[in-house]
């Protein structure tokens, strides 16, 4: 079963991504800040990373840049998660390693998941 971790801190906005990619069959697992994002990408590397940039103890950019210094991370797709105006996240995100953004918050489900879906991996990665 393809994994995402959502790194997000917002419960509201956790919810509605949890439901839209368990509705399409993905095992979703969460935390609600960059320390434990980091510490459960690293104990269960999952396929997809949707990481928040706005996290309480620090930004989700720098967990991206903590993240592809290891080689386990090379492959992950780590896709920022963020209200930012779309020319700015797509321009941080690109500078931190990240491969792509999706604009929050969700407003038709549908194409959410068609955003996630394209920078899902063809196919499973071994780790």
């Amino acid at each position: 079963m393809t994994c995402i971790l959502i790194v997000e801190d917002i419960p509201d906005n956790l919810e509605l991504a949890r439901r839209a990619l368990t509705s399409r069959g993905y095992e979703v697992i969460h935390a609600e800040d960059a320390q434990s994002g980091y510490e459960l990408a690293l104990s269960r590397p999952p396929d997809l990373i949707l990481l928040d940039l706005g996290l309480p103890d620090y930004d989700g950019l720098t967990l991206a840049g903590h993240l592809r210094e290891l080689s386990i991370f090379e492959f992950i797709p780590i896709i920022a998660f963020t209200a930012w105006p779309p020319d700015t996240a797509r321009t941080m995100a690109e500078s931190y390693g990240c491969d792509g953004f999706i604009a929050k918050p969700i407003i038709r489900v549908n194409d959410f998941l068609a955003q996630v879906e394209k920078f899902l991996p063809k196919e499973k990665i071994s780790i």
